[in-house]
C-alpha cells in the first residue's frame, strides 16, 4: 500500500540538508554560548552566524531576531510581551475570528486579565476586511494581530493594508506568518509590521525552534526569566543545533521559493482536475479565497461524507490528511475557521485539509483523487 503524506501544514519532514547541518553542530559543538572560554566563544560564533544568515534572508536586522521554542511561544511573546510592557489593564486588542489557537487562546487569556479584545469577522472566503479592522479601532487600541495566511484554508490576509492602517494610528501590528514562510515572499522590512512569528517545523526544519522578529524600538516584556539571552527578551540556553537547522531551512525555503510555488500550484491544479474526473465538480467544494491563497493548502468539502469518516478511510488507504480542527477525546471539533466563514452545515461537517510539501508528486494527487472516488462510491452504496 502506498503511503502519501498530505499534512505538511501540520508539520513537515526534515530536509536532508537541514539534518546534515544539525548533525554537524550536535557532534562538534557542545559549549554554552554564554560561557567565556573557547568552547563558549565557538558556540556564540556559530549562533551569531546563523542569526546573521537568517536575518538577511528574512529582511530584518540580526538584533531584531529573537529565537524561541516555536510559533506558539513567538505568538505569546509578541502579544503578552507587548501588552505587559504597556500595562494590561484597560487596553484594547484587535484580532480575527480565524487566528491560530496560539493567538486566540492568548487573547482570551488577556480578557481574563483586564484587556478588551475585538474578534473581527471574516467573509465567506475566510478573508478579513481592512475596513472592519479600521471600524474596530478604539482610543485605547494598542495592538492588532492578524495572521499572514490561514493554516486551515490557505487564505491570505490583506497584511500590508492593515499594517499601514495600524501604523497611521500608532498601533502595534503583529502577524503570525508561521504558515506563510516558504510559500510567500516575505521581506520583513518591506512591510508595515512590528512583530513577525515564524516556526522551523513548517519549512522542513526541526521541531522545537521558532523565531519572533521584533522591529527595532519596540519594547517587549519577556515571558521567561533566568538569563540575559536574546538581549534579555528570552531567557534560556540557546538551542544551537535547532538554530543552525532553522537557518538552513530558511535558506532552502527562500532560495527555492519560485520553484516551490510553481510545483505546489501544479499539484493543486492536478488534484482539482483529478477530482473533477473521478467524482465530478458538483461532488466537492473548495473552501477559501479563489485568488488570495497559499498554494500548498487546499480545503475541500465532500457533501454527504462526514469529515471523520473520510479521514479514517483515507488513513486506511495510506493517505494522511487533516480536518484542520482540534481533536479532543478522540472526536473532532468543528473548525472555528469554517464556522467563522458561516459555511453551510453540509460543507462545514465534510471539510478536509490537504497540504503539500517536500516529496509530493502529481501522481500522488491523481492516486489520492482516485481513492477519494472509491471511498465516496463505497459509502454511498
Amino acid at each position: 500500500m502506498k503511503s502519501i503524506y498530505l499534512d505538511h501544514a501540520a508539520s513537515t519532514p526534515i530536509h536532508p540538508k537541514v539534518a546534515e547541518e544539525m548533525m554537524r553542530v550536535m557532534t562538534s559543538q557542545y559549549g554554552n554560548a554564554s560561557s567565556v572560554h573557547a568552547y563558549g566563544r565557538e558556540a556564540k560564533k556559530l549562533m551569531s552566524g546563523s542569526r546573521d544568515r537568517m536575518a538577511a534572508l528574512l529582511g530584518c536586522m540580526p538584533d531584531e531576531l529573537v529565537f524561541t521554542a516555536g510559533g506558539t511561544e513567538s505568538d505569546n511573546l509578541a502579544i503578552f510581551g507587548t501588552l505587559e510592557a504597556m500595562g494590561l489593564e484597560g487596553k484594547h486588542v484587535i484580532t480575527s475570528a480565524i487566528e491560530h489557537h496560539a493567538v486566540l487562546h492568548t487573547c482570551q487569556e488577556l480578557e481574563k486579565r483586564g484587556c478588551e479584545v475585538t474578534y473581527v469577522p471574516v467573509d465567506e472566503t475566510g478573508r478579513v476586511s481592512a475596513e472592519q479592522v479600521a471600524n474596530a479601532i478604539q482610543d485605547n487600541t494598542v495592538l492588532i494581530t492578524i495572521m499572514f495566511g490561514n493554516n486551515e484554508i490557505g487564505t491570505l490576509q490583506p497584511i500590508r493594508e492593515i499594517g499601514e492602517l495600524a501604523r497611521s494610528r500608532g498601533i502595534v501590528f503583529h502577524t503570525d506568518a508561521v504558515q506563510a514562510l516558504g510559500t510567500e515572499s516575505i521581506v520583513c522590512r518591506d512591510y508595515p509590521v512590528d512583530l513577525w512569528s515564524f516556526s522551523a517545523h513548517k519549512i522542513n526544519g526541526p521541531g522545537g525552534i521558532g523565531a519572533l522578529v521584533v522591529k527595532r524600538g519596540h519594547t517587549l516584556s519577556p515571558r521567561l526569566y533566568g538569563g540575559l539571552q536574546e538581549k534579555k527578551r528570552r531567557a534560556g540556553t540557546e538551542n544551537l543545533a535547532g538554530i543552525a537547522g532553522f537557518a538552513k531551512a530558511v535558506e532552502l525555503a527562500v532560495d527555492g521559493l519560485a520553484d516551490r510555488r510553481s510545483h505546489y500550484m501544479m499539484l493543486r491544479n492536478t488534484f482539482i482536475q483529478s477530482l473533477n474526473q473521478e467524482i465530478g465538480q458538483d461532488a466537492f467544494a473548495v473552501n477559501g479565497h479563489p485568488e488570495f491563497f497559499m498554494p500548498h493548502i487546499i480545503n475541500i468539502s465532500f457533501p454527504g461524507v462526514n469529515t471523520e469518516t473520510m479521514l479514517m478511510n483515507l488513513d486506511m488507504e495510506g493517505i494522511a490528511a487533516a480536518s484542520g480542527s482540534a481533536c479532543t477525546s478522540g472526536s473532532l471539533e468543528v473548525s472555528h475557521v469554517l464556522q467563522a466563514m458561516e459555511l453551510s452545515e453540509k460543507l462545514l461537517h465534510s471539510a478536509i485539509r490537504f497540504s503539500f510539501g517536500l516529496g509530493n508528486t502529481s501522481q500522488e494527487m491523481e492516486y489520492t483523487a482516485q481513492k477519494i472516488g472509491t471511498i465516496i462510491n463505497r459509502l454511498r452504496k
